[in-house]
């Protein structure tokens, strides 16, 4: 074993002095927090932003939709650009730009530059998550891979719980502005520690220097490809059910484009020497098949983050900020549990520890299926709880599956794809679930209206004790009649959205549950290190 591969493991600065490994972990895990976050905070401002800059509803939903597109784009080619630029230049360049199309946001006068900054903070943001978990998959062995990918798990699993908590928190005590200014002093502190802490390791910079050396290509078409393929089905994912999905000509188009991108971009991207997306590293068995559970976990974390909020808040009378306070113990417990699962990855079979994630999961999923409107505090503050253990045993031990003998040199365009993969299934979990409750919502009022008639004796005892109530509490006998009936109408809404929702909770529980057999293809990691080459 030559000296690259027995030292590659101690990060060291251009003079050769070494770097403490942590203070690398915390720093990139710091940006990637606040990167992450920034996808899901806007979320609960949108109607504040629409009010304040004079934008109807639906336009302002291309704050969010703008930011994921470019995000989409930037994340699979990240790898490419971090050799053709080198990663820590790229790095830094994302940071920046991350940091100052923030400042931007919160201080743009009007909704179409909003729009073009939030953009613009999507390319730096898609830089970041990659770029990060490649630094640190290059700045530990893989015995100490498990609790450096702790660090990096409790920012991309505890941020997408916390955003609209704290966007809202945000939002209701200061102003919407300060859901982007916030960024600011974190990017700087973040710029300042990179600066002095992130540097490319030797096989990174040897591989550059021999890529740029035998004349690097640009991949115009690939590129091309990437981003009509993502770009477009990351717009009909955002904007499908608001256009009522295949009933809309501008969707079909979308998904057009998108569907001849993404199948002729593998094909090209097969053939090119230096291809935007490393399209071969999916012919590995682990990485392809942690890609595929990467992608589920990404579906269940965004799509249940969406789901118990917004039924806490419509249903049960739940505040945002309380709403969050439901949430937060199952982010806490991610704060507690990464490390003894990162400790632990070295020492179990991560597929065992992988089903044993996709168990608690399931539990947590399926018991919020069968809440009520009566359902206490504590009990779904403990669902929470067993579902954040979950996404604990599954984030860490996948990521460290994916990246077992994975080449030095390939760590940057493996963490594109596998990040790829996990906002895309973010993206695809958020966009299903919310057209199933919706059309469930339709379905079951349609189901019960049929149970509500003029002749039924249980309608005709409602509406009379309804009615008795009213008039009771001092409505005329006109008024309560028809209070009555709005009550029973609300009731029957009230009662088709908590069964949509329990729907909802019961398909993410069954969804997850088959893919069990699927951990089992993988290969239990070795004892090898990664190869270089």
């Amino acid at each position: 074993m030559d000296a690259a591969v027995k030292t590659h493991h101690i990060p060291l600065d251009p003079k050769g002095n070494p770097l403490n490994p942590w203070s690398i972990a915390i720093t990139v895990a710091l940006t990637t927090f606040m990167e992450v976050l920034d996808i899901s905070i806007a979320n609960v401002s949108l109607r504040h932003i629409a009010g304040d800059l004079s934008a109807g509803q639906d336009e302002s939903t291309w704050v969010l939709t703008s930011y994921m597109v470019s995000n989409a784009i930037v994340l699979p080619m990240s790898g490419w650009l971090s050799s053709l630029l080198g990663r820590r230049r790229f790095y830094l360049s994302c940071v920046a730009l991350f940091t100052i199309s923030s400042l931007l946001c919160g201080l743009s006068p009007n909704l179409p530059l909003l729009i073009l900054f939030r953009t613009l903070q999507g390319i730096g943001g898609g830089g970041l998550q990659p770029s990060s978990q490649a630094i640190l998959a290059d700045t530990f062995p893989p015995k100490k891979r498990g609790m450096a990918f702790a660090v990096y798990g409790i920012t991309t699993v505890l941020a997408p719980a916390i955003g609209p908590t704290v966007g809202g928190w945000i939002t209701d005590n200061f102003t919407w502005r300060w859901i982007f200014l916030i960024n600011v002093p974190v990017g700087i502190l973040s710029m300042y520690f990179s600066s002095r802490l992130v540097f490319d390791p030797p096989h990174f910079a040897e591989q550059r220097k021999a890529l740029l050396g035998r004349g690097f290509k640009i991949d115009y078409i690939g590129f091309a490809l990437l981003a009509l393929g993502f770009g477009c089905l990351q717009i009909m994912l955002d904007k499908g059910q608001e256009d009522d999905w295949f009933d809309s000509g501008f969707i079909i188009i979308m998904t057009f484009v998108s569907a001849v991108s993404l199948l002729a971009l593998p094909f090209w991207e097969w053939q090119q020497r230096d291809p935007m997306v490393d399209v071969r590293l999916l012919l590995k068995r682990n990485f392809l098949i942690s890609n595929l559970l990467i992608f589920m976990l990404g579906f269940i974390l965004f799509a249940s983050t969406v789901l118990l909020p917004v039924f806490l808040q419509t249903l049960m009378g739940y505040s945002a900020t309380d709403a969050g306070f439901v949430l937060s113990p199952g982010g806490v417990t991610v704060l507690f549990f990464m490390p003894l699962i990162g400790y632990m990855v070295g020492r179990f079979d991560v597929r065992h520890m992988i089903t044993f994630g996709i168990l608690c999961n399931v539990v947590s999923l399926y018991l919020l299926a069968h809440v009520d409107l009566q359902t206490d505090y504590w009990t779904l503050a403990t669902l929470r709880i067993i579902q954040g253990v979950g996404l604990g045993f599954l984030f860490i031990p996948i990521n460290t599956a994916a990246f077992d003998q994975m080449p030095m040199v390939k760590s940057s365009n493996a963490s594109s794809l596998i990040n790829l993969f996990r906002n895309l299934g973010g993206s695809v979990g958020i966009s299903l679930v919310q057209t199933w409750l919706t059309r469930g919502t339709q379905q079951h009022q349609a189901d019960l209206v049929t149970h509500i008639t003029p002749e039924s004796t249980q309608t005709q005892t409602t509406l009379s004790n309804l009615a008795n109530h009213f008039f009771a509490h001092g409505s005329f006998s006109a008024d309560a009649v028809l209070q009555s009936k709005e009550t029973l109408y609300n009731m029957v809404q009230q009662q088709a959205s908590l069964l949509s929702f329990m729907d909802d909770f019961r398909r993410l529980s069954m969804m997850f549950l088959i893919f069990i057999p699927v951990v089992y293809i993988l290969k239990a990691p070795g004892k090898k290190g990664q190869s270089k080459s």
